[in-house]
This record gives structure tokens, sequence and C-alpha cells, in this order.
């Protein structure tokens, strides 16, 4: 059995939004009790619409932001309130891939600076020529030639500085990358292929991502499992392929229905499921259910209560639909 690599119990992330000092207190709940486990070697994939919450989770797990509640254990070690040298030791071990490869990069910074960066920080290598040897070595795993190294992120295309992104996170040998919607800003003839390079990555460094998307046929297409989120909260995770061909939960399916197929007669006759009404505001979200204003199938116990995760099979389910 495949041993678990981060554990996210009840985790919450709230940020207080009050504008003024006599203003009525507001809060943000960006994540609102979210569980899920990530076993080594594995891929996680985490959708949902914009504003679920999906890249605020990435960036509490790797500690850019404090959760209010709730526990993080990486490695069988809880991480949630750590701070000083061990943060520092941490992140050693958990990288991220940010989702826009422009802003991430150091524009006064050649690319050799940036992937030599964290072995600086980190202390490792003991020589400037052996730190550049591993980035020579790191710039041909992720598909980019040796002499890119002098050059600058300005002289490169999108695909290539998200490649540089991979390269730097890869950099001190993590065990553990979140990957933050790492394909959203490309083009889609170079998503396919940085797909396929991540993966490549993952079996010969033997490396567990958490993948954050939007887009469900490419997340399945990398995933072991599938979690997918509603304003902050985990609705339903499980087996990629069984969340893909079998949904549960009733946004599930509305999601899985909104992915386009090339085949227009197979195209004319799918059921497309159409979400009624915007996103609740976080600020204010719903009392109960939080999709109980968007869904179809609500009844008053969903206006009221707060369904809790169900195992139903191999998935964890929050409706109340598969209650026995």
């Amino acid at each position: 059995m495949s041993e678990v690599i981060l554990s996210v119990k009840n985790l919450k992330t709230h940020f207080d939004v009050t504008k003024g000092l006599f203003s009525k207190k507001q809060v943000v709940k960006a994540v609102d009790g979210v569980t899920f486990d990530v076993m080594k070697n594995e891929t996680f994939g985490l959708v949902g619409e914009s504003g679920c919450g999906k890249s605020t989770l990435g960036r509490t797990i790797v500690k850019l932001y404090d959760p209010v509640s709730g526990n993080i254990e990486f490695n069988g070690k809880d991480i949630s309130n750590i701070k000083g040298k061990e943060l520092k030791s941490f992140r050693k071990d958990m990288q991220m891939i940010f989702q826009d490869p422009y802003a991430s990069l150091n524009p006064r910074m050649t690319v050799g600076e940036i992937i030599k960066e964290p072995m600086i920080i980190h202390k490792i290598y003991d020589t400037d020529k052996e730190r550049e040897e591993r980035v020579v070595e790191l710039l041909k795993i992720v598909g980019l030639k040796p002499d890119h190294i002098r050059r600058y992120p300005a002289e490169f295309s999108g695909g290539q500085r998200q490649r540089i992104g991979i390269a730097r996170a890869l950099a001190v040998n993590p065990k553990f990358i979140v990957c933050d919607e790492p394909i959203s800003a490309l083009d889609v003839s170079i998503q396919a292929q940085v797909i396929n390079l991540l993966k490549n990555i993952q079996k010969e460094m033997g490396l567990s991502y958490l993948f954050i998307a939007h887009d469900l046929s490419m997340v399945k297409h990398i995933s072991d499992k599938i979690g997918v989120m509603y304003l902050g909260h985990m609705m339903e995770c499980g087996p990629s392929n069984d969340v893909y061909h079998r949904p549960l939960h009733p946004y599930t399916v509305a999601l899985l229905s909104a992915i386009p197929i090339p085949d227009p007669d197979i195209a004319k006759t799918k059921n497309r499921i159409v979400l009624e009404g915007e996103i609740p505001s976080p600020i204010n979200p719903p009392k109960g259910c939080p999709f109980c204003t968007r869904c179809s199938k609500a009844s008053e116990r969903c206006y009221s209560e707060t369904p809790q995760p169900i195992q139903v099979g191999n998935r964890l389910v929050s409706c109340f639909l598969y209650e026995k």
C-alpha cells in the first residue's frame, strides 16, 4: 500500500477584509474545512471554478499563507504552524510552480542566477562551479539548451519560461511540488508538452504533485486522484477515472458536462448542464451546503445544514443525496 506524503485535515484559511476601523468585520472564507490525502509518487488534481479557493489551498500547503485552523502533515510531521529554521528546512522538500511564467521570474536575473538562487539559499553544493553544472543538467532535463544559462527571461517564450520555473522548483531536489495552474497561461499546443514533461520528471525523480487547474480533461490526463472544490469546500474526491466517468456530486456532474467534445455529432447528443446564477460571495456564503443556491437537486435541508464528507465506495462526497 502506498505511503501518505501529505495529509490535510479540516484546513481553513480565512482573510480579514474589513475596510474601516468602525466597519462590520468581514472575513473571506477562501478555504473552509478541506480534507484530503496525497500518496507518494501520486498526482492529486484539484479543480473548480475561478475563486473556489484552489490556489489559496496550494499556497497554504506550501506555507505562503497561514491557516486559521486545521492540520497539514507532510511526511508524518505537522507543519501547520512551523516557522524559522523548521520552515526553511521544509521548503527544501516542497516547492511550487506558479501560474504566470512572466511574473514568477525576476527579469533582472539570468536563467542561471534564477535556478541557482534556491541552491544558494539552502546551501546545496559547496562551489559555484558545482551549482552551475547542476543548472546545466536541469536545463537539459526541462528541454532547454545549456547556453540558455546566460540569457534573461525576456528572451524566452511563455512555454520556455514555464520550463525555467520547473527547473527552479527542481533545483533543491524536492519531494513534493504544488503546480498552481502551470499550463493555464500557455498556448494549447504547449500545454501538452509541459504536462508530458511533468509526468516524465515525476517518473524519473519519484515526485508527488498537487496539480491545480481549470481544465478537467487535462487534469484527468495527469492525475491519479481528483478533488473538486467549490466556494472553499471539497465537494468530491476520489480516483481520477471514477470521478471523470461516474461523477456523484451534482457540481461535479455539471463541471464534466461543460467539457467540449471535438466530434460535433457526439457533441449534439451531449446533455449540457448550465448552472443558474452566480457563485455566492465567500464573504457571505450560504448557510447550508455551499452549492445549494445553484443545485437543481437541493432540498430544504441543504439550505440549513452543511453536509459532511460521506464515504461512497472509494470516494468522499459532501452531499446529503448519498446518506444511507
